[in-house]
């Protein structure tokens, strides 16, 4: 009986995840179709299509696009949600709660809300269909993943070294660049492989504030879909699905290596 309730949730698990998954699987066989359209291969795979992405002046540009704005994005929300982890893990009373609080609310508003929010608000400062004002949605976005992943970085951190730095003579500056920052590392590095997935994956908003300046992937394939059945769109959804789980791999990876350094 207690290897049959062990096994319950496991198994209740691996189901919602193929539930999720799956369906976002159908790209691959599409995508290597031997017809013009969107159909599973008929007993031959061809790589047509993959060729017609990779050709395309304007599928090549919204690739260098997405790659430019979810870097730039990740960078931003690094910087800036790493330095309110710190500041609100320094402070640690009532109001820094309600600021977190205040940070956390894009993961709960829907994207729909806050892209018209960021419409509404990017007309008067100028940045609809602009590089900066999406990258500045995408960083707002961002942001509450980065205080997530730094705050339970911080939570493991020994306060007792802060103390010794200070006590010896380095100003806050350097304690926070020499000492915290080193031993949150893999909180940084977290929040920075998950905002620049959620800004190369991100359609809601890139719809609202984007037009023909800045023509993002998951732009380009929403219009794909609507407009044509085009293979060449499933094509690049692969390469959207397989970079992201290459960033995610990578972060695994990299996290398992810091967590063997730090255990020796």
């Amino acid at each position: 009986m207690k290897k049959r309730r062990f096994h319950l949730p496991l198994a209740l698990t691996w189901i919602v995840l193929l539930f999720l998954i799956v369906p976002s699987l159908v790209a691959f066989p599409v995508s290597v179709t031997n017809q013009n359209y969107l159909s599973f291969p008929d007993g031959e795979i061809s790589w047509k299509h993959f060729e017609n992405l990779f050709s395309s002046p304007e599928w090549i540009s919204s690739f260098v696009q997405s790659a430019i704005v979810a870097f730039c994005s990740s960078i931003v929300a690094t910087i800036a949600g790493s330095l309110c982890a710190v500041g609100l893990w320094r402070l640690s009373s009532q109001l820094g709660e309600i600021v977190r609080a205040i940070l956390l609310l894009p993961l709960i508003i829907p994207s729909i809300i806050s892209a018209m929010a960021f419409y509404r608000l990017w007309i008067p400062l100028g940045l609809i269909d602009s590089y900066a004002g999406l990258i500045l949605a995408h960083s707002i976005l961002a942001l509450p993943m980065v205080l997530i992943t730094v705050s339970a970085s911080l939570a493991n951190f020994d306060f007792r070294l802060e103390q010794a730095s200070r006590s010896l003579g380095a100003p806050m500056f350097t304690t926070i660049r020499r000492v915290i920052i080193p031993s949150i590392q893999p909180g940084i590095f977290a929040g920075a492989v998950f905002s620049f997935i959620l800004s190369w994956d991100e359609i809601v908003v890139a719809l609202f504030i984007s037009k023909f300046s800045v023509f993002t992937l998951p732009r380009r394939l929403w219009n794909g879909m609507r407009e044509n059945t085009d293979p060449t769109v499933a094509a690049a959804a692969v390469i959207l699905i397989t970079t992201t789980l290459a960033a995610m791999l990578a972060y695994n990876l990299l996290a398992k290596r810091a967590s063997r350094s730090t255990a020796q």
